[in-house]
């Protein structure tokens, strides 16, 4: 490190930096990057803006903030599909999510849910799967666009249960759930928050929840294991990373803000509120966050690509 990089290092950060956050604004990757943004702004002493960039599953954002200076003041509020699967889903990435990044640290894991039309024939996952064996050319499936988290936790879901349904894509989990509601749509794959409005409204049913344990929010949701169906386990990462070349000084400050601020009660409230899991002291910082990408990476890489081939 130069003289004056190391300077600038210490002097980090000098003025306000951008959260790239790629997807729209509203769902849980914004909520969550907002929430980060945040955390950095109140221990670094900066404002730190959260950009929404939208496109291509959230790989536009991801391109535009592997691609920018590595100082610090482009920061991607990435997850599981970003930053781990996206290879699967685009030939010609742009970017290579494990060289282009630098992890900062996990942010949040939030279980995904198998969410049904309300007049959908099944009940449990049992039925579903039984009905989805018998009828896959009948069922459409609804998702916020190729290698989203909704699009990622059902293709596991149809990979468990060895089915190709029809697959259609919306800007977001919004106009999926309006599409569900107006009974276009059959099910959808998502993290818990984007449908946990609709649930509780009794608009919509949820028919499992892809972990190993009932999430606190959805009580009466039992869980995939539960019902059987445990290759449908799926709780996406969403984690902060920076361009690779980020000096060291910058990395650090980056992760040891964000561990405190992961640290606050009101944090944790506010997450637990969002239905996402708290990240343990020992998952936390930029070595846990490239374990984690990896092995994620090399568990689910292989189940999406050869789903993906029709």
């Amino acid at each position: 490190m130069t003289g004056i990089t190391a300077a600038r290092s210490q002097d980090y950060p000098a003025r306000t930096a951008t959260v790239i956050v790629p997807f729209a604004a509203g769902g849980p990757a914004d909520v969550t990057g907002r929430i980060v943004a945040d955390i950095f702004s109140r221990y670094l002493g900066q404002r730190f803006v959260v950009e929404n960039v939208v496109g291509a599953g959230g790989t536009t954002g991801a391109i535009r903030a592997a691609r920018a200076p590595a100082d610090g003041y482009t920061i991607l509020s990435g997850h599981l599909g970003t930053n781990a699967l996206a290879p699967a889903f685009y030939p010609n990435l742009g970017y290579d999510p494990q060289k282009d990044f630098e992890p900062i640290g996990l942010t949040a894991e939030y279980p995904e849910l198998l969410v049904a039309r309300k007049d959908f024939p099944a009940n449990n996952l049992k039925e579903f799967v039984a009905y989805a064996k018998a009828n896959p050319e009948k069922l459409n499936v609804g998702h916020a666009g190729l290698g989203s988290v909704s699009y990622i936790g059902c293709l596991l879901l149809h990979s468990a249960i060895g089915i190709k349904p029809t697959m259609i894509p919306f800007t977001g989990t919004a106009p999926v759930l309006n599409a569900m509601l107006a009974g276009q749509v059959d099910y959808e794959c998502d993290p818990v928050l984007g449908t946990l409005g609709q649930l509780q409204a009794g608009t919509v049913k949820a028919l499992a929840i892809a972990a190993k344990k009932r999430s606190p929010l959805l009580p009466d949701v039992p869980t995939s294991h539960e019902q059987g169906l445990p290759e449908f386990d799926i709780a996406p990462f969403y984690a902060v990373f920076v361009p690779s070349g980020t000096p060291q000084a910058i990395v650090d400050k980056l992760a040891d803000a964000l561990s405190k601020g992961l640290n606050e009660e009101a944090v944790q409230k506010r997450l637990a509120e969002l239905g996402a899991e708290s990240v343990e002291q020992s998952r936390r910082g930029p070595k846990a966050l490239a374990d984690l990408v990896k092995s994620e990476a090399a568990r689910l890489l292989p189940i999406l690509k050869a789903a993906s081939e029709k």
